[in-house]
């Protein structure tokens, strides 16, 4: 059945804000995705760009209380640890680095690699309507630089007085409590909500060196909603973060741990290829037993984070069209210590957008403009205690414009959005980044989606590939391009009643991806240097996923899906963490009455572990000598969650994560030794944490 065509005027009108910023053709703050809502998922929104959707409510069944909980485990995303002490994570679209994901509350963008490092796990879920993943390079028409795409917060704006209270208790020593409360007036909403989240270090192995990091995190937040002030519609928030975490040294002294930095704490017999000596680990050039003596503190990694933001925007009807503004404001300290090595950061960000939307014609046409700033200064010495300030100092300023047009052919059967930004970088230069979009429905039931875009990164510091790089007297940047990501996707999805599908093909060539060299030495005084520098040969990332959700009963409703990802790279260590080629996911949910339940399970097939952590001329070892496994195991993950719903006011509910209790620690540790007998954290290909059972209560009024 042919669409009902729109006129640019019900455009602009019906329509609104950031899917501008999506590049797509509406001005409001909804998402763009393949599909039609028919009460099950995928949740994908009738409009052009292919943009997974998940509601709050869809979160909260899968028992997340952080942002990377709520995006893991599903199809063509993921959340990959790349630390087995201090477990920095990242958000990992289409497989492909976590720095090329883009992250955005209610459209601003404001974290950098450095404040995605720990950040991703303190953005708080309070008041949160929903969570829009677009994935591809130039998805998001004011962030040119998420190459693989871009996660999008939205902000919800309550109706009436609210008042939440959400406490939960579970294993290792976690607790989460969350509260959230909403006033509502005439003419607009005040909300307030805080978030205070703790968990121990856990150490499945029981060699004393944890690999899931202990943390306690508190987070504040105000937003505020105002209809009409002087013909803008308001939306803003102010979020506070301030989080320790420490992982290495069991418990949370940080100071004594900090302070004990000889002796051997630790017992290297214990876990799976363990040294057959508690004092130490096998050399595997000599078969000798290498003693540590470093401390506690020579084996631990403590950050402090402290973060405020600000964010805010306000549209106007403008013409026939509708104005926007938009500020963002981020500032973001980092204390840490790396194994005796001291590291601190401060970094500042400003987002300034203007940008319209109009009809001319039968066109909807977006215009705009930004700026973008965002600096970092740090200071801090290493192991040995040798200053080496500034070693990632940087002040990037990018103004940027920005035009895009929407135009429906064919009865609405057909529709193209079509457009280009142009960013004069202070370091890089000017940079072009065209996109293309075209939906064509094909009836009632199928639709197809085909995009094709740029994007360009600008390279920031070494915290974009390793954190901890501290052991160095200074970075040497040797690049002088812009990572630039070429991406082409096509989507077709199906909607019925009772049954929808999604199957996406996605295609990514990355050129001048960075790379760092941390082995490198001063030709002239012999002093470890890093090299920041830039792959010779373009990067590829292939894939494909499915997902089919199939209504069994008003109750009961189950979704299979799969994805499958082709990596193709010369130069080592490229992409510098282990990817499986294959997933698989199941899920059934249940809702009925009082009663809500979810049960999912991820299948994770073989990593070609010898390949992404280049054996060939970096061989790892186990702590007894022996060589790394090759290649990793599949496996299975299990979680479920149920809630009962007590009366009007109250609920409890009880959820297990990793039933099967999975770990990598009882296959292989995700420490390891180099070819001369030293020690590293990073053997990373699967869960760092068993079985985790939680349990807990809801207040809503």
């Amino acid at each position: 059945m042919p669409r009902a065509r729109l006129t640019p005027i019900a455009l602009a009108l019906a329509l609104s804000w950031p899917n501008a910023h999506a590049a797509d053709r509406e001005l409001s703050e909804v998402t763009v995705g393949s599909g039609r809502s028919v009460g099950s998922k995928p949740m994908l929104r009738d409009e052009i760009i292919t943009t997974e959707s998940f509601s709050a409510r869809d979160i909260e069944k899968s028992g997340a209380t952080t942002l990377t909980e709520a995006i893991d485990k599903r199809p063509g995303l993921s959340v990959q640890t790349e630390c087995s002490i201090c477990n920095v994570r990242n958000i990992v679209l289409n497989n492909l680095p976590g720095r090329y994901t883009t992250l955005l509350i209610d459209g601003i963008p404001i974290f950098s690699s450095v404040s995605t490092a720990y950040g991703l796990d303190s953005v708080s879920l309070g008041g949160l309507e929903r969570i829009d993943i677009s994935r591809g390079a130039g998805t998001s028409l004011i962030a040119p630089e998420a190459l693989a795409g871009s996660v999008n917060i939205v902000t919800r704006r309550p109706l009436e007085n609210e008042l939440m209270i959400n406490q939960q208790f579970g294993s290792h020593g976690h607790a989460n409590t969350e509260l959230f409360g909403a006033r509502t007036f005439d003419g607009g909403a005040l909300t307030a909500n805080f978030n205070h989240n703790r968990h121990n270090t856990v150490d499945d192995d029981h060699n004393k060196v944890s690999e899931y990091s202990g943390y306690k995190r508190s987070i504040g937040g105000i937003g505020y909603f105002i209809d009409d002030l002087g013909g803008f519609k308001l939306k803003g928030r102010l979020d506070i973060v301030d989080e320790k975490r420490m992982g290495g040294a069991m418990g949370s002294n940080y100071k004594r741990v900090k302070t004990d930095g000889t002796g051997n704490p630790f017992d290297w017999s214990r876990g799976k290829h363990a040294s057959p000596d508690p004092s130490g680990w096998i050399d595997p050039s000599s078969g000798t037993v290498i003693p540590y003596d470093d401390g506690r503190a020579g084996m631990s990694e403590i950050i402090f984070t402290d973060r405020k933001q600000f964010i805010t925007s306000a549209t106007h009807k403008l013409g026939e069209g509708n104005l926007r503004l938009a500020v963002g404001y981020a500032h973001h300290k980092q204390d840490s210590f790396y194994e005796k090595a001291l590291y601190k950061a401060e970094q500042t960000q400003y987002y300034f957008e203007a940008s319209t939307q109009q009809p001319v014609g039968a066109t909807l046409v977006t215009a705009g403009t930004n700026y973008r700033y965002e600096d970092l200064e740090s200071t801090g010495t290493d192991a040995s205690g040798t200053p080496n300030d500034g070693i990632d100092n940087y002040k990037y300023r990018t103004p940027g414009v920005f035009l895009q047009a929407y135009h429906a052919f064919l009865d609405g059967a057909v529709e193209v959005n079509a457009s280009v930004r142009y960013d004069n970088h202070n370091v890089f230069g000017g940079i072009t980044s065209p996109r293309l979009n075209v939906l064509w429905t094909h009836n009632h039931e199928y639709s197809s989606r085909f995009g094709a875009g740029r994007g360009f990164r600008a390279p920031t510091s070494f915290f974009e590939q390793d954190h901890g790089i501290l052991d160095t007297s200074r970075i040497v940047r040797q690049i002088d391009k812009a990572e630039v990501s070429d991406n082409v996707s096509y989507t077709l999805s199906y909607a019925s009643d009772r049954l929808a599908w999604a199957g996406s093909l996605n295609y990514n060539r990355i050129k001048n991806m960075a790379l760092l060299d941390s082995g490198a030495t001063d030709p002239d005084t012999g002093d470890a240097i890093t090299l920041f520098t830039a792959a010779r040969r373009p990067v590829t990332v292939a894939g494909g996923d499915i997902t089919i959700t199939y209504k069994l009963t008003p109750q009961w409703e189950t979704t299979v899906a799969a994805e499958r990802f082709n990596y193709r790279f010369s130069e080592p260590g490229t992409l510098a963490f282990a990817r499986p080629e294959t997933r698989v996911y199941l899920r059934l949910d249940y809702d009925n009455g009082p009663w809500t339940g979810m049960v999912r399970a991820t299948w994770t097939g073989p990593m070609d572990l010898a390949k992404f952590y280049d054996y060939a001329n970096n061989p790892r070892y186990n702590m007894d000598g022996t060589p790394k496994r090759n290649t990793s195991p599949a496996y299975w993950i299990a979680d479920l969650r149920g809630e009962y719903r007590i009366d009007r006011q109250w609920s409890a509910f009880l959820g297990i994560d990793n039933v099967f209790d999975f770990n990598q620690a009882d296959k292989e540790s995700m420490l390891w030794i180099d070819g001369s007998g030293a020690l590293d954290v990073t053997q990373i290909w699967g869960p760092n944490r068993g079985r985790f059972v939680y349990a807990g209560v809801k207040f809503a009024l």
